[in-house]
């Protein structure tokens, strides 16, 4: 499996000059943890998570209403492409230590976001079917 058939497509993006209040109110009326910082031709040029609003915006007091994504966000974010396999990015997830790697397509615009939640939840889903597996085709109990 690839990342592009297993990313996620609908992707909550951003501009640089998005204002962290803005972003923040965006992320909290979707339910979602990040945004990706896009250009004009859709390429990833930043990420911004909850975690950098807190440790990058509040906890350095800068203004929400006028702070810049730019003056907040993770610049320059790794990506993969839509080719790459889940093994190559998670490996890229664990190297950089990061949850979250923009998908983009031939041309570098943003394709989808991969996570590692979204990982995890098919790994559990594929485990619990193999525990299902065994109890029924594993050695019954003998009666007496």
């Amino acid at each position: 499996m690839n990342a592009g058939s297993f990313c996620t497509r609908n992707v909550d993006t951003a501009t640089r000059q998005e204002t962290v209040l803005a972003a923040a109110r965006r992320m909290n009326d979707r339910n979602v943890g990040s945004l990706v910082v896009v250009d004009d031709n859709k390429r990833p040029v930043g990420i911004v998570t909850d975690r950098d609003l807190t440790l990058r915006a509040l906890a350095k007091l800068l203004d929400p209403a006028t702070a810049k994504l730019s003056d907040v966000m993770t610049p320059a974010p790794k990506v993969a492409a839509q080719t790459a396999s889940l093994t190559e990015c998670v490996g890229m997830m664990r190297c950089g230590a990061f949850r979250r790697l923009p998908i983009v397509d031939d041309a570098g615009e943003l394709f989808g976001l991969l996570s590692l939640d979204d990982i995890l939840e098919y790994l559990a889903e594929g485990f619990s079917q193999a525990a299902g597996l065994i109890r029924r085709e594993g050695p019954r109990t003998l009666s007496s």
